[in-house]
């Protein structure tokens, strides 16, 4: 592995995530234990917002987001923390940085999970609505940039691999399968774009090798999103 600056200044940043989004799970307003949907979850969330939150158009919240059924054969979910404060860390390449600090508080609401499994890993959703669909293609294009920066790594370094592109009624997404050190697929990354929503989906490590895998979950994500 190569061992420079850059690269020791980029481990140090996917390194805080870990840290970051422990950090973020203390300021969490709910949590799913068990097998349980996130959407009933977020069913007591909605019911705790304030009025002029829950009144934001369109809605967001722990329904648009990735639910335990999405999960495909050999993940099996065990909990979910849902939070809507848009702080929870975006990805394993935006270090400490969130959905509010993306979108600079201007979102009209945000949501976001993260689930964990019965074995090592997890997945990290995080989503924002716009107030306009200029402001939601400025937030999905920031997306894409912060997940590009990490596809051009040395020889034997984690990097994200090619940009792929899917679409659905309603919404368009870009998803990246993670390679790591020994160039074995390790999870993935999309970035995905409803209207006025944005969000970002990551799965860290799978039961297989195939970047089918990380496209199936990025067209669940999208789904829910577009609903």
């Amino acid at each position: 592995m190569t061992e420079n600056q850059t690269v020791q200044q980029k481990s140090v940043r996917r390194n805080r995530v870990t840290a970051a989004a422990c950090f973020a799970a203390a300021l969490i307003t709910a949590s799913v234990v068990g097998t349980q949907s996130a959407t009933a979850e977020g069913a007591a969330h909605d019911a705790a917002r304030p009025t002029a939150v829950a009144a934001a158009a369109p809605r967001l919240g722990s329904a648009e987001l990735v639910q335990s059924e999405d999960f495909q054969q050999g993940l099996n979910p065990v909990g979910a923390t849902v939070s809507l404060t848009g702080r929870q860390g975006l990805s394993a390449c935006s270090g400490e940085e969130t959905m509010r600090d993306l979108t600079k508080d201007g979102a009209t609401a945000y949501a976001s999970v993260n689930w964990t499994f019965d074995t090592d890993g997890m997945l990290i959703e995080s989503a924002a609505s716009a107030p306009t669909g200029t402001d939601a293609a400025a937030w999905e294009k920031q997306l894409v940039a912060l997940v590009q920066d990490c596809q051009d790594e040395p020889a034997g370094h984690w990097h994200y691999g090619a940009a792929h592109t899917l679409n659905v009624t309603g919404g368009t997404a870009r998803w990246y399968p993670a390679y790591n050190g020994d160039g074995a697929v390790s999870g993935g990354v999309a970035v995905l774009r409803s209207g006025t929503r944005v969000a970002v989906v990551e799965l860290t490590r799978r039961p297989t090798d195939a970047p089918k895998y990380v496209e199936g979950i990025a067209t669940a994500a999208l789904n829910r999103l577009s609903s």
